[in-house]
C-alpha cells in the first residue's frame, strides 16, 4: 500500500492521541478530555418573571408582602437602575445571548417572521446562548417555563425544531413555547422535544408551582447522578403576564387591599421608595399618564361600581405576585435542602415593565383587549361585574386596567412597549453566598446597567469562556459588559455607557446619564421632532423635557441612535400599519389547509388551529361510530377566552 492509500490510512487516525499497534496489547488507548468547569464552579439559577413592574416587590416599595424576594435582596445585591427591552422576546434574546435583541434576530415578539433579519422571530445562528456556552464548559443545562423564541409556524410537533430550547443548548426543558397560557389549565405543555397530551389537570393545579417542582426535580436528578456537576437553570415564569390567574387562598390574603385605588397606591409606593433610599432624594412622582391612548383617569372620578371591579382586578394581580414570591422561596429552600444554594448564583429580574394591555377598564377575557387595536373592541365593565367572583379562576382570562400598570411601574412613566422608563426599568436581584466576597451581602447598586450585561457577568463569575466560533460559525461580539466591578464596588464606573431602544416605532437612546426618547403615534411621520431629552441624573422620572434647550445634544444622540439602529438591524421601523403581523412567509401557506384529526393526534398548536378559522368560513366534519347512549366531546377548539365545542 503506498501513495494515496497511505495518505488515506493516516487520515483515518488523524487527531488520535494514543499509540496505535496491531493488537490491543501493543496499543495505548486515548480519548479527548471531557469539558469540566474549574474547581468551585458555581451553579447558576436565573428566574425571569414576565411583565412585573419596577415597584411590585416589597423591597422596591410595594405593599404586596414578598418576604422571600426581600430575603434574596438582603442576601446579595439589589439593583435600582437596571434596564431591559420593553418587550418579552427581545429581552429573552438579549439575556440568553448577551447580544442586542434585533442583532440576535428577535427585535419583536417571536411570533411572525415578516422577512427581515432583525425580526426573524428566532435566535440567529451567529449568537451563542448561555446554555450553549455553559454546556460546552461541562454544565448540565435546563430551562423551564415560557420560551417565546420560536416562530408560530415552528411550534408544531412536526417542527422544524431548530429554535426549540434543546436545540439552543439546554439538556432539559419543561414549559410552553408561546407568549402566555392559562396557569390553571395550560393550553399546551412541552417536555424536552415533544408535547405532552394532558386530558385533565389535577384539582388545584397551578403552573407556577409546577415549574418550581420541575426545576427542583431536574436539579435533584443532576446532583443524584453526578454530585460534582454544576448546573445552569433558566426558569422563565408565565406569571405575571396576562391572563392573570391566582389560587383562591392567595387571593383571599389581598381582599380589600386596593379599595383606595391606583392613585393612593402609587403615591404610597413612591413614598416608600424614597424612604428606602431606592430613589435619589427629592425624586418627583410624575402626574398620571395622560398621553392619548395611554391615559389614566383619576380613581375618584370612577363610578363606585367600577372601583369595586377594578380593585378586584388588582387583588388578583397581587395574589399572582405573592405566588411568585412563594415559589422563589420554595426554590431556594429546595436548593438548600439539596446542599447547593450557597454555591449558586441566583438571579431574579423582570422581562419588561408592567403591561397596559388591559386597556382602560381591564377585562375578564384578555384576548379581547390584546387584539383591540385590530378589531376595535370596546370593553363593557358591566359584563365583568357579573363575573367578579370568577376573576382569577380558570374560567376567566383576566387583565387589569392600565391604571394599575401605571402603579406597578411607580415612579416611572408609561408601560411595557414604551421606551420611556416604565417600559424597561425593572427589579434586578443577584446573590451568591459562597462568592468569596465577589458578591456583597445586603447592598444596593445604582449604576446604569442593561440586560445584555448579565451574560458577560455570569461568564466572569463562573470562569466559563466564550469562544470566537461555535460549530464553525464566527460569533457576533457581545454587546454587554460584565457587572463584576460594579458588584464589588458601589462607586465603580460601569462601562455600559450607551444603549439604543426601539419597540413598535418608539425609540430611545441612553448615553452617560442623558436620554432621548420618543413615544411614536401610529401612522404618523417619524422625525427628529419626536425626540424628548432628559437629564436622568437630575430628572430620573423624565419630567423636564430639555430638547428645546439643548438641540445640539438631541442631534448628537439622534445620530448615535441612527448608527446603532443600522448596526443592529433595527430597520424597518413599525409605522403602526400592523404589516409586521400580517406579512407571513410562503412556507406558512400549507398551515391554512384542512386538517384531519384522529384519536391519537395531539392538541394542535395555537397558531395552526387559529389559521383554520381566522377570517374565513369553515366546516367541521365528524366521522364516528355512534351507538345509542354514547356521550362525550367530539371537537373542542379554543379555551376559556373564546372558542366552540361540539359534543353529544
Amino acid at each position: 500500500m503506498g501513495g494515496e492509500g497511505e495518505e488515506r490510512a493516516a487520515a483515518a487516525y488523524e487527531g488520535f492521541g494514543g499509540t496505535l499497534g496491531r493488537t490491543f496489547a501493543g496499543s495505548q488507548g486515548w480519548g479527548p478530555p471531557r469539558p469540566t468547569p474549574g474547581p468551585g464552579a458555581p451553579n447558576v439559577v436565573i428566574v425571569l418573571v414576565d411583565d412585573l413592574g419596577f415597584s411590585d416587590l416589597s423591597c422596591y416599595g410595594s405593599e404586596i408582602p414578598t418576604p422571600n424576594l426581600d430575603a434574596l435582596a438582603a442576601a446579595g445585591v439589589q439593583w435600582t437602575n437596571f434596564h431591559v427591552t420593553p418587550m418579552c422576546s427581545p429581552t429573552r434574546a438579549a439575556l440568553l445571548t448577551g447580544v442586542n435583541p434585533h442583532r440576535a434576530g428577535a427585535g419583536h415578539v417571536a411570533n411572525s417572521d415578516p422577512g427581515f433579519p432583525g425580526y426573524a422571530a428566532e435566535l440567529a445562528d451567529d449568537v451563542a446562548t448561555v446554555a450553549e456556552l455553559f454546556r460546552a464548559a461541562g454544565y448540565a443545562t435546563m430551562a423551564l417555563g415560557k420560551w417565546h423564541l420560536t416562530k408560530d409556524a415552528d411550534m408544531s410537533d412536526a417542527g422544524p425544531k431548530r429554535s426549540w430550547p434543546l436545540q439552543r443548548g439546554f439538556d432539559r426543558y419543561y414549559g410552553f413555547l408561546d407568549a402566555f397560557t392559562n396557569l390553571h389549565h395550560p393550553h399546551r405543555l412541552v417536555q424536552d422535544n415533544h408535547t405532552l397530551e394532558v386530558d385533565e389537570y389535577p384539582k388545584g393545579y397551578f403552573l407556577t408551582d409546577d415549574l418550581t417542582d420541575g426545576a427542583l426535580d431536574m436539579v435533584a436528578q443532576v446532583k443524584g447522578s453526578n454530585p460534582s456537576a454544576p448546573f445552569l437553570c433558566y426558569l422563565a415564569e408565565g406569571a405575571v403576564h396576562a391572563p392573570l390567574h391566582c389560587k383562591p387562598e392567595d387571593l383571599e390574603r389581598h381582599r380589600g387591599r386596593y379599595d383606595a385605588g391606583w392613585d393612593a397606591i402609587r403615591a404610597h409606593r413612591h413614598e416608600r421608595q424614597l424612604a428606602l433610599g431606592l430613589l435619589p432624594p427629592g425624586t418627583a412622582l410624575p402626574p398620571r399618564n395622560r398621553e392619548e391612548g395611554d391615559d389614566v383617569p383619576a380613581w375618584d372620578d370612577l363610578a363606585a361600581e367600577d372601583r369595586v371591579l377594578f380593585a378586584r382586578f388588582m387583588e388578583v394581580y397581587a395574589a399572582m405576585v405573592d405566588n411568585v414570591d412563594q415559589n422563589v422561596g420554595r426554590l431556594r429552600t429546595g436548593l438548600a435542602e439539596l446542599g447547593v444554594l450557597d454555591d449558586t448564583i441566583f438571579v431574579f429580574l423582570s422581562d419588561n415593565g408592567a403591561s397596559r394591555e388591559g386597556e382602560e377598564a381591564g377585562t375578564s377575557a384578555y384576548l379581547r383587549t390584546l387584539v383591540s387595536k385590530n378589531v376595535k373592541s370596546i370593553e363593557d365593565p358591566a359584563a365583568d361585574r357579573e363575573r367578579i367572583d370568577l376573576l382569577g379562576g380558570p374560567r376567566t382570562l383576566v387583565h387589569y386596567p392600565r391604571g394599575w400598570a401605571m402603579a406597578s411601574n411607580t415612579p416611572w412613566r408609561l408601560y411595557k412597549i414604551n421606551t420611556h422608563a416604565g417600559g424597561h426599568s425593572v427589579p434586578f436581584l443577584l446573590s451568591w453566598p459562597n462568592s468569596g466576597g465577589a458578591i456583597p451581602v445586603g447592598e444596593r447598586r445604582g449604576q446604569w446597567a442593561f440586560v445584555t450585561d448579565l451574560l458577560p457577568t455570569l461568564l466572569e463569575l463562573s470562569g466559563v469562556t466564550r469562544p470566537l466560533r461555535v460549530g464553525g460559525v464566527v460569533l457576533q461580539p457581545l454587546a454587554g459588559t460584565s457587572l463584576g466591578a460594579a458588584l464589588g464596588d458601589a462607586g465603580a464606573a460601569h462601562p455600559h455607557t450607551e444603549q439604543y431602544f426601539e419597540m413598535n416605532g418608539h425609540r430611545g437612546f441612553y448615553r452617560d446619564g442623558w436620554e432621548i426618547v420618543t413615544r411614536h403615534v401610529p401612522l404618523t411621520e417619524f422625525g427628529e421632532h419626536e425626540w424628548e431629552l432628559y437629564d436622568l441624573g437630575a430628572d430620573p422620572t423624565e419630567l423636564r423635557n430639555c430638547a428645546s434647550e439643548r438641540p445640539e445634544l438631541v442631534a448628537e444622540l439622534a445620530e448615535a441612535w441612527e448608527l446603532a439602529a443600522r448596526e443592529n438591524q433595527v430597520y424597518p421601523l413599525d409605522e403602526g400599519s400592523r404589516l409586521r403581523f400580517v406579512t407571513r412567509p410562503p412556507y406558512e401557506d400549507p398551515l391554512r389547509d384542512p386538517v384531519r384529526l384522529l384519536r391519537r393526534t395531539h392538541t394542535l398548536e395555537r397558531y395552526r388551529s387559529q389559521l383554520l378559522i381566522q377570517w374565513r368560513s369553515f366546516t367541521v366534519d365528524v366521522e364516528l361510530a355512534f351507538r345509542r347512549g354514547d356521550r362525550g366531546t367530539l371537537v373542542a377548539h379554543g379555551d376559556q377566552g373564546g372558542g366552540y365545542a361540539l359534543y353529544v
